[in-house]
């Protein structure tokens, strides 16, 4: 009996709160209304639905030649310029002291291609490309490569890997190159949005 009265209390208490469906950030992929098939078509990216507004990240970094190890922490702000032209800016804190890196994004969508100009405060920018892929799941990834870039006397490539795992958050899987040897992690960190 004391179990039904608390599923009732339950129902009663989840009916009266109030849902209002704006405030929850929905995914991209379509309701089918049934189980995905082979030829269904993964939507493109929709960056301003995905990507605009405020996230906050963390990450635990190994010493490279970019910097010290240790644990980096801030925020990160996407708006839009124009049409398909968009930036982000990054203030931070590391072992180091605080840092800003501004990005300039480019986006085709028809193409599944992105661009970005990115410039670090603590001394270096860079270009990467990207390609942008999908699945039926939802979730997209976006694959960013550096051209080479000298920093400290030391010529860095990297490798940016975003997971769009959902639409408050993605994961980062990154790793470097430098003067020309093996690619090696610097590091998974997550960025969350403040919805």
């Amino acid at each position: 009996m004391r179990r039904h009265l608390s599923c009732a209390a339950l129902a009663i208490v989840f009916a009266a709160a109030p849902v209002d469906a704006q405030e929850v950030p929905k995914g991209q992929m379509p309701t089918l209304g049934r189980p995905t098939q082979s030829g269904d078509e993964v939507p493109l990216l929709d960056f301003d639905a995905y990507f605009l507004g405020k996230w906050t990240f963390e990450w635990s970094m190994p010493e490279t030649a970019l910097g010290p190890a240790g644990e980096y922490t801030g925020t990160t702000i996407y708006t839009k310029v124009d049409g398909r032209f968009y930036q982000a800016v990054t203030e931070g804190q590391g072992p180091a002291g605080p840092f800003t890196v501004r990005e300039q994004i480019a986006y085709h969508r028809d193409y599944k291609a992105m661009a970005r100009q990115v410039t670090d405060s603590r001394g270096y920018a860079r270009l990467e490309l990207a390609s942008v892929g999908g699945d039926l799941g939802g979730i997209y990834n976006v694959h960013y490569e550096s051209a080479p870039f000298v920093y400290g006397g030391k010529t860095i490539r990297l490798k940016n890997t975003l997971r769009l795992l959902s639409p408050l958050a993605y994961r980062v899987a990154t790793s470097i190159s430098v003067d020309g040897g093996p690619f090696t992690n610097l590091g998974n960190p997550w960025w969350r949005k403040n919805p």
